[in-house]
């Protein structure tokens, strides 16, 4: 199957040999299955999983791979793409699944080699898992004996599928993230996880949007190479379930982009309705200020104990004090409430 190896000491975790749509051996190695497939003809499908170069070599030499194509393969990081060289394809995937632990987007990355009498597919990470692919072909020797174009189709069809969960987990995260915009929420965390998402499905969006193209290319070739017409209708299907991917994947971003300028526009928002809180808080307390002032400067006068003013030999002099200290902070009070700053 494509979890375990065939051979411990390789890097194949399934390889088989088909004939008429049906598998007529499973060898160990590379060299054997090369000695079968000339004794008996027909296909070879070879699983590889993170593969030495030696081996890549091994397989590029056997089939005549494109030197590009192989370079591709070993160094990884590709982007997606399907790309012909002669009678070959090479096709690079980027699987990917949605962790629900920890809310992220895991990608992969996975290549596909597929010539006239043989498929090569090289994982380099644990998705997609590729065994129910091949039993879901073995169960149906009519598209198995299409040929290598029929593995293409179920690995598409595979992969395609497996963004659904994907789509559905993104699809849950901006739900949570619109009830979070509007409600009390960590500004800054509520940035970085608008930032980190937008992120996700833009990467997303590579992922899946070269896929329409690799498509139509694919279909193009079959057309021109033979008349399956089943084939081209499952083609066509897996092209629709791409388009409606993208289609929502699309609305992501559109959303993400607004949630992010709507969240910039609320904090800016919160932050000028806190500084004219400051603002009103500062009129307060600059107002009893000038209002306590106004006493402690008569206070401060009449404390000096001089000998000249009028008022210390006058028997209303205190009274007189107190009373111009009180019309000062009642009229300094009125000023103040008049302009509505206490």
């Amino acid at each position: 199957m494509e979890d375990d190896p065939v051979n411990p000491n390789t890097s194949i975790i399934d390889n088989g040999v088909y004939v008429d749509g049906e598998r007529v051996a499973t060898p160990t190695s590379l060299d054997t299955t090369f000695d079968l497939l000339r004794e008996h003809g027909g296909l070879a499908w070879i699983g590889l999983y993170r593969p030495t170069e030696e081996e890549v070599r091994a397989v590029a030499d056997e089939f005549g791979l494109h030197d590009l194509a192989v370079e591709d393969a070993l160094s990884g990081h590709q982007r997606a793409k399907l790309e012909r060289y002669g009678d070959t394809l090479f096709a690079v995937l980027r699987p990917c699944r949605y962790i629900d632990s920890t809310e992220r987007v895991e990608f992969g990355e996975l290549h596909v080699f597929a010539g006239q009498n043989f498929v090569v597919t090289i994982r380099h990470a644990d998705k997609p898992e590729l065994a129910s692919v091949r039993e879901r072909l073995e169960a149906d020797r009519d598209l198995l004996r299409l040929g290598p174009e029929a593995v293409i189709y179920a690995i598409l069809d595979k992969v395609v599928d497996e963004y659904e969960p994907v789509v559905a987990g993104l699809e849950n995260d901006i739900d949570e993230i619109e009830n979070e915009l509007f409600g009390v929420a960590d500004d800054d965390a509520l940035s970085r996880r608008i930032y980190q998402l937008s992120r996700e499905v833009i990467l997303f969006q590579r992922a899946t949007h070269p896929l329409g193209g690799m498509l139509t290319s694919l279909q193009q070739l079959i057309r021109d190479d033979s008349s399956d017409v089943e084939l081209m209708r499952l083609l066509r299907d897996v092209q629709d379930h791409v388009i409606r991917i993208n289609e929502r994947v699309d609305a992501f971003r559109e959303i993400l982009d607004n949630a992010l300028t709507v969240h910039a526009t609320l904090v800016a928002q919160r932050q000028t309705n806190t500084s004219l809180a400051q603002n009103e808080q500062m009129k307060k307390v600059s107002s009893w200020a000038a209002i306590f002032f106004a006493p402690q400067l008569v206070a401060g006068i009449y404390g000096m104990n001089f000998e000249a003013m009028p008022e210390l030999h006058w028997h209303l002099g205190y009274p007189y004090a107190i009373l111009l200290m009180v019309l000062f902070a009642a009229v300094l009070w009125g000023i103040f409430k008049l302009k509505k700053w206490i």
